[in-house]
């Protein structure tokens, strides 16, 4: 991956592909590349690791030299943004700025995505409880349901992401009950599926202080079960993360939110409609 920012639009562009796929493959990219220099530096590397190169750059001179070395190294290349750009650029009849890096600028939408992330990792797994009715989306199940990865990844989207774990036997945060139910997110998982990422925890912990009610599939079911009576009684909407990336059950929840969102917040990541 070669691009003239962080390089994360062209990788999870480039990921989401090779879901697709089964062949064993690897990723290195290669951000900030502002100079033809830079190009000719990375792309015999490529050549020589026979690699495909994907790339996202918007200044005209950089795409001719590594456009040029392609094809005197006989690289494979794959433009993520020239023809959208271009396509974009004759519908509405104006010539784009050809400006790295914007996407990623210090702009007023780059510092929401930081505010967002510092919100998440505040209110991981049910710290700072006292704050947590801040947030724009909160995210609640059992254990081992993704709900730390999707805080961070729907805080990096722009939204402010809480989540608070259910336990056995504990009754809920009040905090959690008393906030806006279009808030709050209820994550479900196959007990067939949650199980082994139970186990694959414990093995990689080395802990012996877990009961064996943590991994056992009769217990899960009703561990779950009182999860699902939970968020139907409370009205809170239900993802099921089984068997999806981070990525795609993120997506949902956006959906969702912006479907009914809580009254008076304003999409933070600007993406309704």
């Amino acid at each position: 991956m070669i691009s003239d920012g962080t390089g994360e639009t062209c990788a999870a562009a480039v990921r989401a592909a090779m879901l697709q796929f089964r062949a064993p493959w690897r990723l290195r990219v290669f951000g900030g590349i502002r100079h033809e220099s830079e190009v000719r530096r990375v792309m015999p590397q490529a050549a020589e690791s026979r690699a495909l190169v994907v790339f996202s750059l918007v200044e005209g001179r950089i795409v001719e030299a590594l456009q040029g070395e392609a094809e005197r190294l006989g690289v494979m290349t794959v433009d993520l943004l020239g023809p959208l750009i271009a396509k974009v650029a004759q519908r509405l009849r104006t010539e784009p700025r050809h400006q790295p890096g914007l996407l990623h600028g210090f702009t007023d939408d780059y510092f929401k995505r930081v505010e967002a992330v510092e919100f998440a990792v505040r209110h991981d797994d049910g710290s700072n409880a006292r704050s947590l009715p801040e947030a724009e989306i909160v995210l609640t199940g059992v254990s081992r349901t993704s709900k730390t990865p999707l805080s961070m990844y729907l805080a990096q989207r722009g939204y402010k992401t809480g989540n608070v774990p259910l336990v056995p036997g504990v009754d809920p945060p009040r905090v959690l009950l008393e906030m806006d139910p279009r808030k709050i997110f209820g994550l479900l998982i196959d007990p067939s599926k949650l199980r082994p990422l139970r186990q694959a925890r414990v093995r990689a912990i080395g802990s012996r202080t877990y009961t064996s009610s943590y991994t056992d599939e009769d217990a899960l079911r009703t561990e779950l079960e009182h999860a699902r009576r939970l968020f139907r009684q409370r009205g809170w909407k239900t993802v099921d993360v089984g068997g999806l990336a981070v990525e795609e059950t993120a997506t949902r929840i956006i959906e969702l939110y912006q479907q009914d969102p809580p009254a008076g917040v304003e999409d933070p990541a600007g993406e309704s409609g």
